[in-house]
């Protein structure tokens, strides 16, 4: 069977036994009796805000979109995705989950290679942590890209990284060997795809679960690729981080859009409306460009978002998937 189809039949088999609870709010950080918990990183497109050539635009600052996974019961930490804000975002969660030791990374599980997603990966090399022996996940053409092309190779060669690719399932679906309460799931994507796959990551850590998909072209044909629809893997997790790069087609004055295909807030919104209000409130919009008007939490269009029922990331949301220690 090919690594495609593998992967899909797991995915389906493990989202048919994912418990279907309500979606976790933020309202107040989760405490230590919280085992396994989401942390927003960054809520921004890849450059984040301000954005180079805008530098006049201050408020809200934006870092690109990531998330981390603190493992209470295993001690562990895990990151979605590597952005070059990571000296910044690892200090975020040092706050709230302090590493036992040395840089505290147990796994960074890497989208695709786009700048936002992979350049930190740069910050763990000789110049800077030094790291030894990261484990990084990716899926078969990212990992040979990263293998093969510097400076990443030289991560590799020295050691700080532990590339490990996806097309491993015992290594992707359990990186950490010794419990077996944590599963990731890679979920491959219609993108841009210019030097390796896209993919959104279904995380399922003890009794709840979590999808992070922050790049896609279109909800349409998603569903070839993976054997789920959008409405599928909604129904299937308890929070789902998706796409929110543009709110509309017309955002960027004088840019032809088309060939920008990423869904739109508004389409997205539009899609899922007949979805139940339980089912609506687990969608967080994630990877808003600096343009987008839902960067402001005070704007309209944050308001009509969350008056239709679904939410938006911000960095520093804190979401506890399983209680209990």
């Amino acid at each position: 069977m090919s690594l495609g189809r593998r992967a899909m039949t797991l995915a389906a088999l493990t989202l048919t036994f994912a418990p279907l609870t309500s979606a976790a709010a933020p309202a107040e950080p989760p405490s230590v009796a919280c085992a396994a918990e989401i942390v927003v990183l960054g809520a921004g497109q890849d450059a984040g805000a301000p954005q180079i050539g805008h530098a006049g635009e201050t408020e809200p600052r934006l870092l690109p979109a990531s998330l981390a996974l603190i493992d209470r019961k295993a001690g562990k930490r895990y990151l979605f995705d590597a952005t070059p804000a990571i000296t910044e975002q690892l200090a975020m969660l040092d706050a709230i989950a302090p590493p036992a030791q040395g840089l505290g990374i147990d796994g960074i599980f890497l989208t695709h290679a786009h700048i936002g997603h992979y350049l930190g990966l740069a910050w763990l090399g000789r110049e800077a942590a030094g790291a030894k022996g990261v484990p990084v996940y990716a899926m078969p053409r990212l990992a040979a890209f990263l293998r093969d092309n510097g400076p990443w190779s030289q991560l590799v060669a020295l050691g700080n990284i532990d590339l490990r690719s996806l097309e491993d399932l015992q290594a992707a679906w359990n990186p950490n060997e010794q419990d077996k309460r944590l599963w990731v799931a890679a979920y491959l994507a219609p993108h841009r795809d210019e030097y390796s796959e896209t993919v959104g990551f279904g995380i399922m850590p003890g009794s709840g679960s979590a999808l992070y998909l922050p790049d896609i072209d279109r909800w349409q044909g998603w569903d070839t690729m993976t054997g789920l629809t959008l409405i599928d893997q909604i129904r299937g997790h308890d929070l789902v981080f998706i796409d929110a790069t543009f709110w509309d087609d017309n955002e960027l004055p004088g840019r032809d859009m088309s060939e920008i295909p990423h869904p739109r807030v508004t389409d997205t919104m539009d899609l899922l409306r007949h979805l139940a209000p339980e089912q609506r409130a687990k969608v967080h919009f994630i990877h808003y460009n600096h343009t987008n008007p839902i960067r402001d939490p005070a704007s309209a269009q944050s308001r009509q978002v969350l008056e239709r029922g679904f939410n938006i990331a911000r960095r520093g949301d804190r979401y506890c998937l399983s209680r209990g220690r």
